[in-house]
């Protein structure tokens, strides 16, 4: 199975990654406004080639801006691999657990943030959850080649192996007990967030070892998945790395 992944940077950076790109599609214009492309090209050995705009909105729907790959299908990893980079790197693990996200949009957005604040690894169920596609790989401009992702069967079992690895589970929560600002994100840590409308389900909450809430004064009861995210993944980075 094959996707078609379009936008410049997204493109851009997928074949910077080295991701396995089968043939490219892309504009004269964009050739020669982005005058390294076509040596990167070459240096890749990507077979590629120049059509008009009017042949890239045959094979999309969406802006293409003037770029359009045909690329393998996305890898997924193992959580031990993403707690080997942390190790490598001699951090704490850092981890993210989506549970029951189903917008590509959200995730995408979630991939660019985890990949900002340095999270070794984003972890989100087989079932009844978003997966890597090419609307996740737009979304995220390129973030999607440099944050491992995990599919796994059962949510609760995974957060009991990672914390008999010593890893703290905190769930984000708008009923949580406990102000972001005030948890401790110092420790090894993975930090789940609910999907859109449903948040995190009960059960993943009570296997978690904390419960955390964003404070909120306005009539509207809960933040978009991937600005929650955001917002408790930028609070680790300030503890971990505070100016």
């Amino acid at each position: 199975m094959t996707e078609f992944v379009y936008g410049k940077n997204t493109v851009i950076e997928l074949i910077k990654a080295d991701h396995e790109i089968y043939e490219l599609y892309v504009t004269d214009n964009v050739l020669k406004r982005e005058t390294s492309l076509e040596k990167l090209l070459k240096e890749k050995k990507i077979k590629y080639y120049i059509v008009d705009n009017k042949k890239l909105d045959q094979m999309t729907d969406g802006n293409h801006q003037g770029i359009i790959a045909k690329i393998a299908p996305f890898n997924y990893y193992e959580i031990q691999d993403m707690l080997n980079d942390a190790q490598r790197l001699g951090e704490k693990p850092f981890l993210l657990i989506l549970d029951g996200l189903e917008d590509p949009h959200n995730l995408g957005a979630i991939l660019r943030t985890a990949e900002c604040c340095g999270v070794h690894g984003v972890i989100i169920p087989k079932h009844r959850s978003v997966s890597l596609n090419a609307t996740v790989a737009k979304l995220s401009v390129g973030a999607i080649k440099y944050v491992k992702v995990a599919q796994v069967t059962n949510l609760n079992q995974t957060i009991k192996e990672l914390q008999k690895q010593g890893i703290w589970v905190y769930a984000c929560d708008m009923d949580g007990a406990i102000d972001y600002r005030k948890m401790d994100a110092t420790v090894p840590l993975a930090i789940v967030v609910g999907g859109e409308g449903k948040g995190v389900s009960r059960l993943v909450k009570e296997n978690c070892d904390l419960i955390i809430r964003l404070p909120m004064r306005g009539k509207i009861s809960s933040l978009n998945a991937s600005v929650a995210a955001s917002i408790v993944l930028y609070e680790v980075l300030n503890q971990r790395c505070p100016l």
